[in-house]
């Protein structure tokens, strides 16, 4: 029966929809009176003029939320089917159901009103088309959205309220449990307890995730770990489980609500972005039972922080590696404030490409990175020698600690694996044994933890086969060691310390180091150390030529003052570092630096230097050299590539050619190119 002037022949020559919605599936379990409302509808549109057979449910929808449609796939169906023309009336118990959001809403009355379709809830029939049907479809379409604002803003700010005093029951890891009466505890199972603090000392101990998950691998220890059932398993320890062990502030004891932010993309799809400490928006301290203190915590996520691999892009220290730059990660470009990288093309360099990677432009420093670590090195020790320090004893309290507690581990999985044996033996032997599909599993099971059980005791055997004595230590060794502060600098360059241990026993100290070279032939070296003091360090490092240090010129006229003088090039070296300056490779004077000197202007200390040698009836090189116009070097490059074949002489160590006009005219040819080569022997030359 007829029950609206809206629905007209055209209207019932289409389909009638019945869009049907809940929000959660909780809401689809628990509030069925409403979901059989819902369903009731398709009484609805036969008393408006529809026959059965012309009317379609679409409930694909159950479950979701009607605030986006882009996961609504029954509501882009209903869309789809009124731009195809094939709807006269969409039936929804309200409109909330079809739509809370005006940007989805308002097109589909668009669309409705362009086809000529009706939209119908418990209150009446409206025309999208018509000025009235729009302006209340429109109104509703706004309430709907309001209250769903208002209802998520009621449900935020309670919840909020609640998490502020940290009684707000969010899951809790491994390790923790919530009684009936929703106090927090820790997990009863004392080896969940103690592979917890194992997680923990070891990367206290060893400062790396990674340095852990190779702990527990070579150590087969496993990791407590949830199922999605909740329930407590076992599992192999793997990165991302440790990490998350070591990443979760409930093991400090605090409750932390709003540790990430929701980011929805253009496309409808939701990411979650894990927010710094300082912007976590609630976090209430001493709610559970500590596994570990928030200082410790706090600690730890610096660590994790600066361990990240890409130090130059997150600007990082990155974990100490074996790499022979011993600031590898804690130093900075002086001209332009960026991280450097090092480079070992050519030796250890420090290099500043950041302007390079972001903008093409030529390198901003390459700074060699052996000269400015031995100053470190140096200034390091400086700061460290009024320590004392018993780094002997703490060692081996530290490895006695780490053995029990690690045997602890092992014992205590021991335990364990003999109760799921004893347990799976029992449920075996009450089993029917004539009932062989129940029978055979809990054998299966059986044999399963029997295996396991052996393999840990045959691992906890060898162990205990393998397990280290304390290190025997010579008498000077451990002296160095109980007494570092001073014995340090004896010990450094032996093999005891690898690369990793120097460049953390550095970091103990240093914040980072900013490096900038003012001249060619100094490094002007700033340390920051721990606490905010600073030292500047004026560090001297090889240029390639004597043209690059600063004083050059200055230096080339004394020393040819004092060569003239009839000082000796080891006198004028002396006196040159004295008054500060320095060959190009090295921090001090050379005497070959000033004999070089000495002799490119011609000061000679010996008087067969000023005058070449003459062989009677031969011809050296520097005669025809200086005869033809030509360099020494071309004469002895086609000796080595024997396009010139001429022995030395045994006496005088020279090469001789006979000195005849035809020896030059010889020369003259093979120059121009006329000739390809010259031999000469017994005194004769030849073609």
């Amino acid at each position: 029966m007829n029950t609206s002037e809206l629905v007209t022949p055209t209207h019932l020559a289409h389909k009638a929809i019945i869009y049907i919605r809940q929000s959660t599936p909780h809401q689809v379990l628990s509030n069925q009176e409403s979901l059989r409302l819902q369903y009731a509808l398709k009484q609805r549109a036969i008393n408006l003029g529809w026959r059965d057979e012309d009317i379609e449910i679409i409930d694909t929808d159950l479950g979701l939320t009607g605030a986006f449609a882009q996961q609504r796939e029954g509501f882009k169906d209903v869309i789809a089917q009124v731009t195809l023309g094939q709807v006269g009336i969409i039936l929804s118990s309200e409109v909330t159901r079809l739509s809370r959001n005006c940007s989805d809403w308002y097109p589909l009355l668009d669309i409705c009103g362009y086809k000529n379709c009706l939209i119908a809830d418990r209150d009446g029939v409206y025309d999208p088309a018509s000025t009235n049907g729009r302006l209340l479809l429109g109104l509703k379409g706004q309430l709907s959205e309001f209250e769903l604002h208002t209802i998520r803003a009621r449900m935020t700010a309670g919840l909020l309220n609640k998490a502020e005093r940290g009684e707000l029951a969010l899951s809790l890891p491994v390790g923790l449990v919530r009684d009936r009466q929703g106090q927090v505890h820790k997990d009863p199972n004392l080896e969940v307890q103690a592979r917890l603090e194992l997680v923990f000392s070891t990367f206290l101990l060893r400062r790396s995730g990674s340095k852990v998950l190779e702990y527990f691998i070579q150590q087969q220890l496993l990791l407590p770990r949830r199922d999605r059932f909740g329930d407590l398993i076992w599992k192999k320890p793997s990165i991302a489980a440790i990490l998350s062990i070591l990443k979760n502030p409930a093991y400090a004891g605090a409750f932390v609500y709003g540790r990430t932010r929701t980011l929805r993309g253009p496309s409808g799809q939701v990411t979650q972005k894990r927010l710094p400490l300082e912007q976590w928006k609630i976090r209430v301290n001493d709610k559970y039972p500590p596994y570990i203190s928030w200082a410790t915590f706090e600690q730890i996520q610096a660590m994790l922080q600066d361990n990240h691999a890409e130090y130059d892009r997150n600007k990082s220290r990155g974990v100490p590696r074996p790499g022979s730059a011993l600031l590898h990660g804690i130093v900075y470009c002086g001209e332009c404030g960026h991280k450097m990288v090092v480079e070992y093309k050519g030796g250890t360099r420090y290099l500043c490409n950041y302007h390079r990677q972001q903008f093409r432009s030529p390198v901003c420093q390459n700074i060699p990175g052996d000269p400015v670590d031995a100053a470190i090195v140096k200034a390091f020790f400086e700061a460290l020698s009024p320590l004392e320090l018993n780094a002997y004893d703490r060692a081996l309290t530290t490895k006695n600690e780490t053995d029990q507690q690690l045997d602890r581990a092992h014992r205590q999985q021991l335990e364990r694996l003999r109760y799921e044996a004893a347990l799976a033996q029992r449920q075996f032997n009450q089993v029917d044994p004539d009932n062989r599909l129940v029978a055979a599993e809990l054998e299966k099971r059986w044999e399963a933890t029997l295996v396991a059980l052996k393999q840990a005791e045959e691992t906890y055997a060898l162990k205990q086969q393998q397990a280290d004595p304390p290190p025997v230590l010579s008498s000077e060794l451990k002296a160095a060691f109980t007494d570092i502060g001073q014995k340090l600098p004896q010990i450094w360059d032996r093999d005891v310390l690898p690369r990793q241990t120097k460049k953390a026993l550095l970091r103990t100290l240093i914040d980072k180091v900013v490096i900038h070279r003012p001249l060619p032939e100094v490094v002007q070296t700033r340390v920051v150390w721990k606490g905010g003091d600073v030292s500047t360090l004026q560090v001297p490092v090889p240029v390639g030529s004597l043209s690059d240090l600063s004083g050059a010129q200055e230096m080339e006229k004394i020393i040819l003052e004092l060569s003239q003088a009839g000082k000796s090039d080891e006198v004028i070296a002396d006196h040159l570092t004295a008054l500060g300056y320095r060959s190009p490779s090295k921090p001090f004077v050379l005497p070959n630096t000033v004999k070089i000197i000495r002799l490119k202007h011609g000061v000679f200390q010996v008087r067969s230097q000023s005058h070449p040698r003459h062989i009677p009836g031969y011809l050296t090189t520097s005669q025809i050299a200086r005869a033809l116009d030509i360099s020494n070097h071309w004469i002895y490059d086609r000796i080595n590539n024997g396009i010139i074949q001429v022995n030395k002489d045994p006496k005088t160590r020279l090469y001789l050619f006979p000195d005849e006009p035809a020896t030059l005219d010889l020369f003259k040819q093979l120059k121009s190119g006329q000739i390809d080569n010259l031999r000469f022997s017994g005194g004769h030359q030849h073609v």
